[in-house]
């Protein structure tokens, strides 16, 4: 071990794995999957990360993952090299995690293992601690084989989300399933809370803008760009976690409320996905929905794609209008400049700029104006004197266009969106 700069602790020495499963359909370049892993633990505070690399594979073995030749000539490495935590980008099964931390002597960590310490150190409010609680805790279930044999070990990762002889929760599957409804229980009235301060947003006469993408692709940066928060932003994959909302004025006088979520990154555990269902409901809500893409990155498509699977999963519709931002244009190399600005005009929900240098934040902003005018549509409604709290509403909406009163009641002439449609349909 080496010890942490800040001179707190020791940092655990840490080698990088990725299988590159050579007759795996999904399979995808090696190169740019590695270096998103090793980013992905660099992630994660209080490791030493000594080395890296792709383990090619015909077949993963089912004991092992790796043939004996490879599992050989890791341990080879891992010894040398004094490792004490590997980290498999990709699913392990129980099994091949007890078979390789037994005969490599050291802790291993698969992909969704490591998602989840990284998501549990990042959590910062209650919702959230509780979100990464409960997903790690159903990760766990299906890792009893495991787990429950060697309790004396004290292991868990490296200690975040918690495990064996932590918490005691792994005694057995009963008292994993009753931590689950226990937390269930807790999410459900921090669900209910925020369900409640969306109503009240929904009582606002001003459209929601949900930024989404992939992790590290300047969502936040962006957010900061347009509210003048100061929201943390590094170059970190999930650098923030919690999802922030701000209501901005843009420069075109249009009044948001603009909210930044957590990043999608490829194979996020199904667990997580679930869990920040409750959080990523904003997401569902919103009027216009804003993905972010790092358009240097050299897997920006595959990136995209993860993306749309995701909102997919989550139950987002096409019919939400979505802008397209090709982000870190400051980035691109400058003879491959005029060939993305020439794709970007021809099609009309794309927008380039660089939430760093703010270079295309007026263009941007522009647009989320008009996709928001867009989205309203036109419609004529007959109320009686006896509605007069609808009568109110729609005026403090501000979405009335004309307006004629009759002997019974009012017809009222509205401009308005889909969201505000719904909240007059709720009062």
């Amino acid at each position: 071990m080496t010890q942490d700069p800040s001179g707190e602790a020791p940092a655990e020495r840490a080698l990088v794995l990725h299988p590159d499963i050579l007759n795996d359909p999904d399979r995808r370049p090696a190169g740019p999957r590695l270096e998103e892993a090793v980013a992905l633990a660099a992630a994660l505070p209080g490791l030493d990360i000594v080395g890296s690399a792709v383990v090619a594979l015909r077949a993963p073995q089912p004991g092992t993952l790796f043939g004996s030749g490879k599992v050989e000539e890791l341990k080879a490495r891992i010894e040398a090299d004094e490792v004490g935590l590997v980290l498999i980008d990709g699913p392990v099964t129980p099994v091949q995690q007890r078979n390789l931390e037994k005969e490599w002597g050291v802790k291993l960590l698969d992909r969704t293992g490591l998602i989840l310490e990284i998501f549990a150190d990042r959590a910062a409010t209650r919702e959230g601690v509780l979100q990464v609680e409960l997903a790690a805790l159903s990760y766990q279930r299906t890792r009893l084989v495991r787990a429950w044999t060697h309790l004396e070990r004290q292991r868990g990762g490296l200690g975040f989300v918690g495990g064996p002889g932590e918490t005691q929760i792994e005694a057995d599957r009963r008292a994993i399933d009753e931590a689950i409804t226990r937390i269930r229980r807790q999410l459900e009235k921090v669900v209910k809370t925020r369900a409640l301060h969306r109503a009240s947003r929904a009582k606002v006469p001003f459209p929601v803008v949900a930024l989404v993408g992939y992790t590290n692709a300047g969502k936040s940066t962006l957010f900061n760009r347009l509210t003048g928060a100061e929201v943390l932003a590094k170059d970190m994959l999930f650098a923030t976690l919690d999802p922030t909302m701000r209501g901005v004025t843009l420069t075109t006088g249009q009044k948001v409320i603009l909210s930044d979520t957590v990043g999608f990154i490829s194979d996020l555990p199904t667990q997580l996905v679930a869990a920040f269902r409750a959080t990523l409901e904003e997401v569902l809500s919103a009027d216009l929905i804003v993905h972010v893409r790092d358009i240097s990155h050299t897997e920006t498509e595959e990136q995209a794609e993860d993306v749309e699977a995701i909102l997919h999963e989550l139950g987002v519709t096409d019919d939400t209008p979505r802008i397209e931002v090709w982000n870190k244009i400051d980035l691109v190399p400058a003879d491959v400049r005029p060939t993305l600005d020439t794709l970007a005009s021809r099609r009309p929900d794309v927008q380039t700029l660089s939430a760093w240098t703010g270079e295309g934040m007026d263009d941007l902003v522009a647009a989320i104006t008009e996709a928001l005018d867009g989205a309203r549509s036109e419609t004529s409604l007959d109320l009686a004197f006896s509605e007069g709290k609808k009568h109110a509403w729609l005026h403090e909406q501000n979405v009335v266009t004309n307006e004629r009163q009759g002997d019974a009641g009012w017809t009222i002439d509205v401009r308005w969106t889909a969201r505000q449609r719904d909240a007059f349909e709720r009062l």
